[in-house]
C-alpha cells in the first residue's frame, strides 16, 4: 500500500474519510486532484510544502508567454538528486511550496513573436537553469551555467522579477527560448530527459578536457545516473572504459549492459594496484563520501581527474597530485551551446540513458529509492500520462 497520509500532507483534505477504502491509484488520482482543484493557478504540478520533502498536487500560475518565451506542455521529467536535496532543505535554502524537477522533456504550444528556434508542435528540451544574465563572458561564449550574475535555476531560483522558479513536476512550463533545446525527432523523449542534467554533467568536462581520443583509457567511479552516462560516452568516444564500484554486483551490468571493458572492485587492493598509472582520465561521479588519492596513483603523467559530486570533503596527499603533473578538476552541468551538441551527439551515436519510468504518483517513493541508491540509472517521470 502506497503511504497515503503522507502524499496528502499539507493539502486541504475534505475526503480523508476516503483513505480507508484506497486500493488503487486511480482511486487515489481521484483525492488527490479534488484536493487540488480549490487551489488558483493555470498550471498543476506536485508540490514539497516543508523539509518532510513529501510532495502533493499544487496549482500555482505560471507567467504569460513572452516575446522571447516558449511555452512547453511537458511530457517527461527526469528524477536528479537535487530533486531530493532541495524538497527536503539539505541546503537550508528551500523556498515552498516547492516543484522540483530540471530534465524537461515537452512539446511546444505557444511562442512568442520574436522566437525565432521554435515553433508549435516542435520536441524541445529544458534543463538545469532557465536564465542568466546574457551580457557577460561566460554567457557570450554559450556558458550560461558559469555567468558571473549566477545563473537562475529551473527550480527554486530567483528570477529577474523576484518569483520562484518551479521545475518539471508540472504540466506545462515557460521559458527563455535561449535556455531551450531542440530534441531530435527520432529521439525518444523519455530517454532524453536524463540527458539534460546527468548527460551534459558527464559530457562537459569529458569534452572540456579533450577526452575524446581513441584509444586513451577512462576510469569511471560509482555506476548511478552520472556514472553510467560516463561509459555509455566513453565507449562512443573510443576509450578503454575500466568501472570502479565498491559492489561486485554490479560487475555484470557494467561488462554486459553498459559495455564497459573491465571492472574493479575499489575495497580489492591488488585489483587497485595493478592499474597503477594505467589511466588517461577518471570521472568520479560517486556519492558518497570516499578517499580520492588511491585513484589519484591510477593516473598517467598528465592524467586528469573529474569529480562530479559532493563530498563532505575532498581529500588527499599532495604528492599524488604533484607527482605526475596530475590535474584534479570539477564540473557542473554545462553551457547551452555544449547542451545541444551533446543531444545531437547522442541521436548521431545512438546513446540512450537506461531509465525507470514511474507516474507522477510515485514519485515520492521514487525519491526514497534514490536514497537508498535503488535505482537503475534513472527515474523518469510520465507527466503526459499521469499527471490530471
Amino acid at each position: 500500500m502506497v503511504r497515503y497520509k503522507e502524499l496528502l500532507v499539507n493539502v486541504t483534505m475534505p475526503f480523508v474519510q476516503e483513505l480507508p477504502y484506497l486500493t488503487n491509484w486511480c482511486t487515489l488520482d481521484r483525492l488527490l486532484n479534488m484536493c487540488s482543484e480549490n487551489e488558483p493557478g493555470n498550471c498543476l504540478g506536485w508540490a514539497a510544502r516543508d523539509p518532510s520533502g513529501v510532495m502533493s498536487p499544487y496549482r500555482f500560475d505560471r507567467r504569460a508567454v513572452g516575446n522571447d518565451d516558449v511555452s512547453i506542455k511537458i511530457t517527461h521529467c527526469g528524477m536528479c538528486y537535487a530533486d531530493v536535496v532541495w524538497t527536503r532543505n539539505l541546503h537550508g535554502d528551500s523556498k515552498y511550496p516547492l516543484v522540483p524537477g530540471h530534465e524537461i522533456v515537452g512539446i511546444v504550444k505557444e511562442v512568442g513573436p520574436n522566437v525565432s528556434r521554435f515553433k508549435v508542435g516542435d520536441h524541445v528540451g529544458v534543463g538545469t537553469y532557465v536564465n542568466s544574465c546574457r551580457d557577460c563572458e561566460f554567457c557570450d561564449e554559450g556558458m550560461e551555467v558559469c555567468c558571473v550574475k549566477g545563473s537562475v535555476f529551473t527550480f527554486n531560483g530567483v528570477d529577474v522579477d523576484g518569483t520562484v522558479t518551479k521545475g518539471g513536476y508540472s504540466s506545462f512550463i515557460v521559458v527563455h527560448e535561449r535556455y531551450c533545446y531542440k530534441i531530435p525527432e527520432n529521439y525518444p523523449s523519455h530517454l532524453a530527459a536524463p540527458l539534460l542534467c546527468a548527460g551534459i554533467t558527464v559530457y562537459s568536462p569529458m569534452i572540456r578536457h579533450n577526452m575524446k581520443q581513441p584509444g586513451k583509457s577512462l576510469g569511471v567511479i560509482g555506476l548511478g545516473g552520472l556514472g553510467h552516462m560516463a561509459v555509455l560516452f566513453g565507449k562512443a568516444f573510443g576509450l578503454k572504459v575500466t568501472v570502479f564500484s565498491t559492489s561486485i554486483s554490479k560487475k555484470e551490468e557494467a561488462l554486459t549492459v553498459l559495455g564497459a571493458d573491465n571492472f574493479v572492485l575499489s575495497s580489492d587492493e591488488q585489483q587497485m594496484k595493478a592499474l597503477n598509472k594505467s589511466l588517461d582520465f577518471i570521472i568520479d561521479s560517486a556519492s558518497g563520501d570516499h578517499h580520492f588519492e588511491p585513484y589519484l596513483w591510477l593516473l598517467k603523467t598528465f592524467g586528469v581527474y573529474v569529480l562530479l559530486s559532493f563530498p563532505k570533503e575532498v581529500k588527499f596527499s599532495p604528492a599524488s597530485l604533484l607527482i605526475g603533473m596530475k590535474t584534479f578538476s570539477g564540473s557542473i552541468t554545462g553551457g547551452t551551446k555544449l547542451t545541444q551538441e551533446m543531444l545531437d551527439f547522442c541521436t548521431a551515436h545512438k546513446i540512450y540513458p537506461k531509465v525507470e519510468v514511474v507516474p507522477i504518483q510515485y514519485a515520492n517513493e521514487a525519491l526514497e529509492r534514490m536514497i537508498k541508491r535503488d535505482v537503475k540509472y534513472r527515474f523518469v517521470i510520465d507527466i503526459e500520462d499521469s499527471l490530471k
